[in-house]
């Protein structure tokens, strides 16, 4: 079957097998493999996309749904030449990469968040990636690096 979406700005149309998932297409037909697999269950968040701006976890969303969306990745957040956003910047000086695994689906998830709640308190951030499972920081680095992002931000 056809799908015709927009990744990262750039249209695809794509033959999907009827029951394949986003996450599928985006790592097998389309090679962007920052966003990872995990659980294939929609449980530790590792493969959060925006599917036309609302974090999604790709592995749960069938392909042919998301047919004239448009799927931002973490290949997408920074600028055309590789710099990378400010909230990814902020994950590189607070520490929050750890072994990177989880990274792209808190970043996803969180510039989906900061985009309604630019100026989060550290309590609201830590609801926003309660869906997002990290092995490595405790999370604490998280919470900071969204806090050196606001901080970080032009006026």
């Amino acid at each position: 079957m056809e799908l015709s979406i927009t990744v990262n700005g750039a249209p695809h149309v794509i033959d999907v097998r009827p029951h394949a998932t986003l996450l599928s297409v985006l790592r097998d037909s389309l090679f962007l493999t920052g966003t990872k697999r995990g659980c294939d269950e929609g449980e530790c968040g590792a493969c959060t996309v925006l599917v036309d701006g609302y974090a999604a976890d790709s592995c749960i969303v069938a392909a042919l749904s998301v047919n004239g969306s448009r799927v931002d990745t973490v290949e997408g957040l920074g600028g055309q030449h590789g710099d990378l956003d400010g909230l990814q910047r902020g994950f590189v000086e607070a520490g929050a990469v750890q072994c990177g695994f989880c990274t792209p689906g808190f970043l996803m998830t969180l510039t989906a968040f900061m985009r309604e709640n630019p100026n989060p308190a550290a309590d609201e951030v830590r609801m926003a990636i309660a869906g997002n499972i990290c092995r490595c920081t405790g999370y604490s680095q998280i919470v900071d690096a969204v806090r050196i992002a606001v901080a970080n931000r032009p006026q």
